[in-house]
């Protein structure tokens, strides 16, 4: 059984644009490690009058 295999122009193109997956990125050049600031109590307090847009997250779900 002979197979031929043809390319039209539009598979070559597509083949020559992305027929090889991009370059690695580091994971260095993917973390940003920053300093963390003290913590304030005022801003971390629980405020029982917030309310959500979603009627689960109201009841806690």
């Amino acid at each position: 059984m002979n197979i031929k295999i043809t390319v039209d122009g539009a598979a070559a193109a597509r083949q020559a644009r992305f027929g090889k997956l991009p370059e690695r990125i580091s994971y260095a050049d993917m973390v940003e490690e920053t300093q963390a600031g003290p913590r304030s109590s005022a801003d971390d307090a629980y405020d029982p009058e917030v309310r959500f847009n979603c009627l689960a997250a109201d009841l806690g779900l």
